[in-house]
This record gives C-alpha cells, structure tokens and sequence, in this order.
C-alpha cells in the first residue's frame, strides 16, 4: 500500500489508536476511527501520504493493500490492523479507497456537450439529438428498415420511422412498475423479416405474499407488431408459481439471440442468497428456444426439482447481454453490490459466486463477505469498484468508426458514463471511459448507418432522450 513515512513515536502513537470494530460498523466510521488521523478525513493525506494520486509502494492491487492493512508495513510506520479488523472489514477499506480515488481521477474528464465535437483515444466524435421523450426510456433496437423500437418502463412500446414519425403501439402486456420493475428489454428477432417476432421482457404482478404484499416476477413474449398494435402474443417464460416473490428489486432482463436459442436474465429479485439455489429463477441467465421450449441439453435439465431454463447462476443483477459477433459467445454485464459491478463471459453451466464472493460491500457500507474468490466460483472477465452501474452494453459493427471495430461498448448509470471495452484472448486491455455526464446511459446500439446510439435520462426530470454518436469526417 502507498504508505506513511513518519517516525517511530508516530507509529507507536497509531498502533494504540486501533479499536476492535463490530462486522458491521459501516466503512466510513472505520475510516474515521483507523485511517483518516494518518491519510487525512478525505484520504488527502496528512502525517501520511495521500491516497488518492495512485503513487504506490507496492503494485497497488487489492491483494497488496488488503496484505499492508492486515499486516502493516514496518519499516515506513504502517502499523497492522488484522488484530482489529476482520477480513470482511478490510475489503470494504479496500472498496472505499477505490471509490474515492475513482471519482477524483473522473472528475478529470471532460463532460462533452450535447451537439458539440468530442476528443476520444481513437476518434473524434459528433453527438446529435434523435429524439427526447418523457419517461426513462430502458431498451431500444432497430428493425431491419431503420425503424427504432424503444421501451418506457412505465410499461408503452413505441416505434420511430426513419423519418422521425414515432407511434405507441397499442395492446402491449400490462405491465407491473414497481421500483426497478416495468417494460424491460425489446429485441427484433435476426430473421425478423422472415418471421415477424419481437421479444419483450417485464415485470408482471402475480398476486400477493402471506403479508398481503404484491409480488411478481420477469415474464418473457414475443409478439407481432401489425397495424400500430402489439398481435399473436405467445408466453415464452414465467416462473413456477411457488417461487413468486419479487417485491421491485433486480428483475434483469436482457436478452440474447444466437441462432435458435434465447438467452434471457433474471436479477436475484432482492433475495442474494436464492442466486445460489437452483431451484429458483431469481439470480441467473437462462436459455430456452426461440418459441419457448426448454433444451433439453441445458445443463440442469435433469437435475430434479431445478429450474430447466438455467444455464449459469450465481449472477446478481445482470442488465446487459449480448452476443459477440464473430466468436458468437455470450457477454454479460452485471450490478455488483456497492462495488465489484462485473463483465462476465457466459459459459454454461458456471457459478459465478454471487453473494459468496464479490468485489463489493453492502450499499451501506457494511461487509458482504471477504471472498473475491472460491474455488468452483468463476471471476468476471472485468470488474468496476467502484461501480458504475452498468447497464445495456454492444459490440460495435459499424462502419462509420474504424478504429472502434469489435469493440464492446458499456453504459454507466450511477456514473453517466460510456465505456469502450478492448477484448483480446477474453481479457479487458483497454477501458476508455468515451464520455461522461450527459445522463444515465441505459442501452447502447448499432445503428443501420454506423453510429452508436445511447439512450439517457435522468431520474429528476422523468426525460430521457436518444443520442447518436457519429465519427467526424
């Protein structure tokens, strides 16, 4: 850890400050109580160096300031603190400096304006304005002639020709908008021309609990859209009655097409420890065929009392998905906690550790767990402590920016942020936040004519707007 430099009689000094803290004092307390005399109330540095400017002693990893923390650094006056502070204590330090040195580095950043030039690593970018919308806008993709479909939670579908012309399309499901819940994801099947189909998810109320509170689950159609109006809807997915109990919280849903399967998520419905349970739906992405069968080589199809559609588990709030174009695998971003928001590489079968191990800690600061890691868990390709919140994410396919080619593209919610992903051998290279500060980015596409598409909005206002990014000539 970047670490003090202050005499002996310091030392002695801080050591005999140290105090026993409960498992779940909030990390901020312990900060005030064990740190802030040393590195300073904003971790700016006082009698120690600051943490904040990313000099280190070490490599600075997460391993190297959870070892000095636990077991001190002698020879520059780091007392040890592992007698005090538990394990799962220590990794919410670790999360809290991450935190604040994060928004002070991007802070750095300059916040480009809404039709005005920006400078990326790679391009320079134009942004226009395609259209503004009451209402926060959740998912959007295109029809094969350009058109743009765009979900509002609050529960309407509508339609915007190339031409600018928008209509709500009627007779869409009710929908349950409850806290996180509403119309979800929209997805145009690839052989949409051929077929017709388009893929809805939402939160759909389904009755009450042994308190009398409403619950619901994320349900899964498709349908037809004929005339302005939403046809020949058929019902892929709802969940066995007996595991209803969402009562708002991390519904997912994004949704993945690769020939003739259908990937989908389901978020861990406020219920973490069920992510680990087989026997629910709540914390996985699942795969069924297209019309709503259930594969029989998915790989809990056998296992009795599972739930068939399961391909992987263990995941918390999964609000990305997508299919790399030419590998053809499935990529997934997902919320972490207060911390540890991932990018994970779908692979069938796999536990991807939530809430046994995670690089984050309660919302309030208080400790989940120590584990980052447990043998049978798998790590993400990527994570972001502090979170970003990430959200709907796009291999770019375009034409317009050249040097972006195969690049992955994440939304930031918490952080207003766009981020470009470089992927080689499965592992991140590059992560170039492209731009911050124009609202919370929830989708991310391809255009027909090669510019990025971004949805925003922002909370306060109920307003959200679609975006284009288009290169500078």
């Amino acid at each position: 850890m970047k670490m003090m430099n202050y005499l002996a009689s310091i030392f002695v000094a801080a050591n005999a400050m140290t105090t026993a803290v409960s498992a779940n004092e909030k990390v901020e307390q312990v900060f005030k109580n064990n740190c802030a005399s040393c590195h300073g109330a904003q971790l700016q540095g006082a009698m120690a160096s600051s943490l904040l400017d990313n000099q280190w002693i070490s490599d600075g990893s997460d391993d190297a300031l959870t070892k000095a923390i636990t077991h001190g650094i002698l020879d520059r006056g780091m007392p040890a603190f592992g007698h005090a502070l538990t394990e799962e204590t220590i990794r919410t330090l670790i999360v809290y400096i991450r935190e604040t040195s994060y928004n002070v580095d991007t802070a750095k950043i300059q916040t480009p304006t809404l039709s005005k030039q920006f400078k990326t690593n790679l391009h320079n970018v134009n942004t226009r304005e395609v259209l503004s919308t009451s209402g926060i806008i959740w998912a959007m993709d295109f029809l094969p002639d350009g058109s743009l479909l765009y979900t509002l939670r609050e529960g309407e579908l509508w339609l915007q020709s190339p031409e600018g012309k928008r209509i709500k399309i009627a007779d869409t499901p009710e929908v349950w908008h409850r806290g996180q819940g509403g119309l979800l994801d929209v997805l145009p099947d690839p052989d949409y021309e051929k077929n017709g189909w388009i893929y809805l998810s939402y939160s759909k109320k389904t009755g009450q609990n042994a308190s009398g509170k409403d619950i619901g689950i994320t349900a899964v159609v498709r349908g037809r859209i004929k005339e302005g109006k939403w046809t020949e809807q058929q019902t892929l997915f709802e969940a066995p009655k007996h595991t209803h109990k969402n009562r708002g919280w991390h519904f997912g849903s994004r949704f993945a097409i690769d020939g003739p399967y259908l990937f989908f998520t389901n978020g861990d419905e406020g219920h973490q420890d069920d992510a680990q349970s087989l026997k629910t739906q709540n914390g996985k992405v699942h795969r069924i065929y297209k019309d709503g069968r259930i594969p029989k080589d998915n790989p809990f199809y056998t296992q009795k009392d599972s739930i068939k559609t399961i391909w992987t588990y263990g995941n918390r709030n999964p609000q990305g998905l997508v299919i790399h174009p030419q590998t053809r695998q499935v990529w997934s971003t997902e919320h972490g906690p207060r911390g540890g928001d991932e990018l994970n590489l779908i692979t069938k079968g796999v536990n991807y550790g939530w809430p046994k191990v995670t690089y984050g800690m309660n919302y309030d600061g208080s400790p989940i767990t120590q584990h980052t890691d447990l043998p049978g868990m798998q790590l993400p390709v990527h994570q972001w402590t502090p979170s970003i919140a990430v959200a709907g994410m796009n291999f770019y396919t375009g034409k317009q920016f050249k040097n972006w080619q195969g690049d992955l593209f994440v939304g930031s919610l918490a952080k207003k942020q766009l981020h470009r992903l470089r992927i080689k051998n499965n592992r991140v290279i590059e992560d170039e936040i492209i731009l911050k500060g124009l609202g919370r980015i929830r989708d991310v596409v391809t255009a027909p004519s090669g510019e990025l598409f971004i949805t925003i909005n922002d909370r306060k206002s109920n307003q959200s707007k679609v975006v284009a990014l288009s290169a500078v000539k």
